[in-house]
């Protein structure tokens, strides 16, 4: 594993490499299986226009997410897919056995060498409930604050490099480095590069002190985003992953052909958040329920302050906003993830996107 695992070269005019999270969301008279679909047709227009990589990001117990096992996804998109990057944005780790997570990933790797990413990130992915179901415990909290060991414990696992005296020492995460010790074993000259989320300044801080890339989430916590970015880079120590600190930001970004349709999508998309953040989780309403909906002067305030951090519009608009962000926050390249009701809508925001920084067709 080398920076170049992890740095990606910008394409076409975009002042960055873009890239692509993707939330499998389901809208209102949609099934799952839609939504995959949606998702292999993106990450093969990825691909073709040059976007560097494509996460998906563990989400639980939400019906408009269909998102809950990112290894599986991840599977079948590399089945459908030759060159671009695929990965976690990110897998919850607190979640998982770090054992569990080595293998699946090894195992992703050995799908698709050389082109697999694993995202961490230390938050539930879902609510207080879901998350002692998933942990099995009733202070999931206590999990979360044992991150950093379960990282460890991690990078141990996908390195196979536990110390001699160590519980772990005979146990290996297969696939992965041990198979070339064994007698005619070939190694991988591959290993998924890891990176840590997050949405505050814990993981910023950590990222930095560890000298490994970090992706923030400033789709959904804006006002973070320069402080956190800020700490990353003040507190980064070279690695043997990075001499330089290497930063994306998740963005929330839909474009389409009219100004209005792109507002009549951001609306539907802010109601769904409203549900989400009132315990009311369901499908992604459509733009018509939307617009029928009477917003309560609370939810109208929440959805224009949801709305002013998504960039939307038409292309040229959402390359301004684009461009402004990178800009205003430095970051090292951009992940956009489209939220609409409709599948149709979210890929050609992203074919409206590539043509609008003339990314490379192929």
């Amino acid at each position: 594993m080398t920076a170049d695992d992890i740095r990606g070269t910008s394409q076409g005019t975009a002042p960055v490499p873009l890239s692509v999270l993707d939330l499998v969301t389901v809208g209102a008279g949609h099934t799952a299986t839609d939504a995959l679909r949606t998702g292999v047709a993106i990450s093969r227009l990825a691909e073709s226009r040059g976007f560097h990589r494509y996460w998906v990001a563990e989400h639980h117990s939400m019906p408009g997410v269909a998102s809950s096992s990112p290894a599986v996804i991840l599977a079948h998109l590399a089945a459908h897919t030759d060159r671009i990057r695929l990965g976690s944005g990110g897998v919850m780790l607190p979640n998982h056995a770090p054992l569990v997570i080595a293998e699946q990933f090894g195992t992703l790797e050995a799908m698709a060498p050389g082109r697999i990413d694993l995202g961490l990130g230390r938050a539930p992915g879902t609510d207080g409930a879901t998350a002692a179901a998933l942990r099995r415990t009733d202070n999931p909290h206590d999990v979360a604050d044992a991150f950093p060991e379960q990282l460890a414990e991690l990078t141990r696992f996908l390195d196979d490099d536990f110390p001699d005296g160590h519980p772990y020492r005979r146990i290996h995460a297969v696939p992965g480095p041990v198979q070339a010790t064994s007698p005619g074993g070939v190694q991988s000259p591959h290993r998924p590069p890891v990176w840590l989320l997050g949405s505050s300044g814990f993981s910023a801080r950590l990222a930095g002190l560890l000298g490994l890339p970090f992706a923030f989430a400033h789709h959904f916590s804006a006002q973070n985003t320069i402080p956190a970015l800020d700490l990353y880079r003040e507190t980064f120590k070279p690695s043997e992953v990075l001499a330089e600190p290497y930063a994306l930001i998740g963005v929330s970004a839909l474009a389409t052909e009219d100004e209005r349709e792109a507002r009549r999508q951001v609306r539907a998309a802010a109601l769904n958040m409203i549900r989400l953040r009132s315990g009311r989780p369901g499908l992604v309403p459509t733009p018509e329920e939307a617009e029928a909906y009477e917003f309560s002067p609370l939810e109208q305030e929440f959805a224009d302050s949801w709305n002013a951090n998504v960039i939307h519009g038409t292309p040229d608009e959402v390359r301004a906003g684009l461009d402004d962000l990178q800009k205003r926050t430095g970051a090292d390249e951009l992940m956009i993830t489209a939220n609409a009701h409709s599948g149709e809508v979210r890929l050609r925001s992203y074919e409206l996107i590539a043509d609008a920084y003339a990314l490379p067709t192929a």
